[in-house]
Formats: C-alpha cells, sequence, structure tokens
C-alpha cells in the first residue's frame, strides 16, 4: 500500500489562453511530507472532447454516484475515523487539500479507535482550493468501477453539503517520487531489482487502463502518481485528470493540455490531441526517472540538464555512455545487460513521434522479460567480471579509474558520474 497522492494547482492566465503553476505533491508518508521542486501543471484551450466510450460512461452525478461500488460515508463518520481531522492526523496536503491518517472497521467500514481495524487516508477538499468537483467526481467515476491490483483501492467518498472526501487503502511506503528524490534514513536508495518490479506493476496498470476492459487514458502519468504498498507492488492513484479513450474510428481525444511539464507528450502539449501513446511517452519520463535517479525537470541541475529527456537521450543511445544516466546510488548492483535494455524501452517509449511508440502491453512483455532473464542483477564481483566483455577493456579500466576518482573527493560534485560505481 502507498501514500502518495499528486495534487494539482492551476491558474489560468487570460493573457495567453495557456497555462501552468505549481504542482505541489502531496504526500501520505508516515514521517514526512514532500513537495515537487519543478513540477508544473499544463493547462490549455479546449476543441472538442470525448462524450462517448465503450461501454457507455455515465455523465451525470447521479449516474456516477449509483453506479460505482463503494461506500458512500457521511461526514461525521470520517470525521470520528480521523479524530476530528486532528492537525496531528495530516499526512499530506496538495492543491486538492489535506489527507488524513484514519481507521475503520475492516468488516463494517464503521469509523474505528486509532490503531485498530483498517488504515485509511482520507483527501478532504479544500473549498478555497483550485482543484474542485469535477476532479471530484471523475475520481469516484474512475476509481469506482475499475479494479485492478495495479490501481490503488478507493474504499468510498463523502458528498454533503459543500464536503468532498474521497477515502482510498493506505499506502506505507508512500509514493515513488519520495523514494527517488527524498534524502534520508527513511527513504533508502531502491535497488536494481525494486526499480524494475515497480516500472512493471506501473506499466502493468496502465496496460489495463488502455485495455478494451476500461479504455481510458490516464494523463497525469508521473512519479509522484505511483504508490507503493508494503511489498513495494505499485499502484496508480490520483485519475482527476483521465479521460475516456477514443472510441469507433476516432483517433484521439482533443481535449485542454493539462498534466505535468517534462512528463506530456510533445504531440499533446503541441495538438491537444491525447491518445494512449501519450501515457506511453509519460512512463518513458518515469523509467528514465529510475534509471537515473533524476526528476523529469529539475532546475537546480546546470545548464543542459534540467530536462531529464534531453539531456539523457544522447547518452541513452550508447553503450559505452549509458553509465552517465545510471544513479550512482545503485552501486553497480545490475547487469550491464540488463540497463542496456531498459534504456532501450524508455527510449522507444519516448519517441518524437507517437506511432513508433511501443503499446503499454509491449512495454509490459519487455519488463517482464527482464526480470526473467538471469542477468538482471550482479553482485559487484561478477559485475566486474562481465563488463569488459560487454564495453571493452579499455572502458573498464576507465570506470575503475573513475570509480577511484570519487572515492578521492577529485570528480566534480556538478558532473554527471561516468561510473555507476560513483557515489559522490
Amino acid at each position: 500500500m502507498g501514500n502518495c497522492w499528486g495534487a494539482q494547482v492551476k491558474a489560468e492566465s487570460p493573457s495567453d489562453g495557456f497555462f501552468a503553476s505549481g504542482d505541489v505533491f502531496s504526500c501520505l508518508g508516515l514521517h514526512s511530507k514532500s513537495s515537487s521542486r519543478d513540477g508544473k501543471k499544463l493547462s490549455g484551450s479546449s476543441s472538442k472532447v470525448s462524450a462517448a466510450s465503450v461501454p457507455p460512461t455515465p455523465r451525470s452525478e447521479g449516474e456516477i454516484l449509483q453506479s460505482v461500488n463503494v461506500k458512500s460515508f457521511t461526514f461525521t463518520e470520517l470525521r470520528i475515523a480521523t479524530r476530528n481531522f486532528r492537525p496531528d492526523s495530516v499526512v499530506g496536503e496538495g492543491g486538492f487539500g489535506s489527507v488524513f491518517k484514519g481507521w475503520i472497521d475492516e468488516h463494517t467500514l464503521a469509523a474505528a479507535k486509532p490503531g485498530t481495524g483498517v488504515v485509511i487516508a482520507v483527501k478532504k477538499l479544500n473549498q478555497e482550493g483550485h482543484q474542485g468537483h469535477r476532479e471530484w467526481l471523475a475520481e469516484v467515476n474512475y476509481l469506482g468501477q475499475l479494479s485492478h491490483p495495479h490501481l490503488v483501492k478507493l474504499i468510498g467518498y463523502c458528498l454533503e453539503d459543500e464536503q468532498r472526501l474521497l477515502v482510498y487503502e493506505f499506502m506505507p511506503r508512500g509514493s515513488l517520487e519520495n523514494h527517488l528524490f527524498r534524502r534520508g534514513s527513511y527513504f533508502q536508495p531502491l535497488s536494481w531489482k525494486l526499480r524494475m518490479k515497480i516500472a512493471l506493476g506501473a506499466a502493468k496498470g496502465l496496460a489495463f487502463l488502455h485495455s478494451d476492459v476500461a479504455k481510458v487514458i490516464y494523463r497525469d502519468f508521473k512519479a509522484s502518481n505511483v504508490l507503493l504498498d508494503s511489498n513495494h507492488e505499485a499502484k496508480l492513484s490520483d485519475f482527476g485528470l483521465a479521460k475516456d479513450g477514443p472510441t469507433g474510428d476516432k483517433s484521439h481525444v482533443s481535449t485542454r493540455v493539462m498534466g505535468t511539464y517534462g512528463y506530456a507528450a510533445p504531440e499533446y502539449l503541441a495538438t491537444g490531441h491525447l491518445t494512449a501513446k501519450s501515457d506511453v511517452y509519460s512512463f518513458g519520463v518515469v523509467l528514465l526517472e529510475l534509471l537515473s535517479g533524476r526528476r523529469a525537470v529539475d532546475k537546480n541541475r546546470p545548464t543542459g540538464e534540467h530536462n531529464l529527456v534531453e539531456w539523457a537521450r544522447p547518452y541513452l543511445t550508447s553503450k559505452r555512455k549509458i553509465f552517465r544516466v545510471l544513479d550512482p546510488r545503485l552501486g553497480g548492483q545490475y547487469s550491464l545487460v540488463g540497463a542496456q535494455k531498459a534504456a532501450v524501452l524508455a527510449l522507444q517509449c519516448l519517441s518524437s513521434e507517437a506511432r513508433y511508440r511501443p503499446t503499454m502491453d509491449q512495454v509490459v512483455a519487455a519488463l517482464e522479460q527482464l526480470q526473467d532473464a538471469k542477468d538482471t542483477e550482479r553482485s559487484p564481483q561478477s559485475e566486474q567480471k562481465s563488463s569488459g566483455q560487454s564495453i571493452g577493456s579499455n572502458s573498464h579500466r576507465s570506470l575503475r579509474r573513475r570509480s577511484n576518482e570519487c572515492a578521492k573527493g577529485k570528480v566534480a560534485h556538478h558532473r554527471p558520474p561516468a561510473s555507476p560505481l560513483c557515489t559522490n
């Protein structure tokens, strides 16, 4: 179970019809809250919005709330479950509002004493915030009708007077964003094996959304919306921007440009044409974040390294330069072959032309093969034995020299490390 929820904050700019504002990531972590440094929300002028899906999706509020398979909580029930929304029950904050930790009975779903029953996360709409009823209703609509091991479970909702709340399973390991980018004793670096496991789980979630069963375009796939349960299984959260996919002879959905800078596909930014391949591009960005340990957009990096995709693309195409991209905190605990295959998959997902990107089913198949391969993870000793064969003995000697320089503090911190063994 995971505990981080992406919240969008949007403010329209009437001067140009296109606006973006800070993206505040609210985290349901057990120990801390986090916010994204450079994530920006996207929104723009709209043309036609798809109104059809297969099977038909109810459109009115009444139809949606009657069709969902979740509990309708009263405000009093959730007030008791969260100890009256006490400040010390807050485990995250964002554009949507605050997220509170609570407890309910496993069988009756009635409010329970703290420490008993089932732990829940209650997201409470800030009535003065920028996010409103529409995104709340979209979340209820999709998560209330779709069920999958890699989608976060929506337990219920509350619609009472002006109150809008959502009740989820509590996700104790938090968001992928926290594990990749936060530092501290609670967030230890993820191993190569765990990163590939998380990538596969998230890919399965997206593949389900794109399937004929759901026909949904997620539209806001990013590290903060990938939550981790106690076993590091990935689950997708925050469906406020999700859209029904195109039907019939339509190839795309035309809609407002909304999402997060650094993750949105180029053709979607340029035209507003949304397809399942837009999600594939976003997945490629997150896969690259998993490989590199870098944010999609980080303006604290040196000039030329602010945008992860633009910076990494030249290195991903070269077996000899891939080390410049790989997260030094991995400590060499992976095989070169596995890293190269993952890099190739990321490049395919990040193709500038949507038609050249794989489907999410193909991505799942590639990641499953990568996990099943015997050489996906190596010890430092076996890595040293194989690396000379993979990249050449001269390159291997250079890597060892680079590692020694790192250990002696001779390598400038602002340069991308050439070796995965360098941990500066």
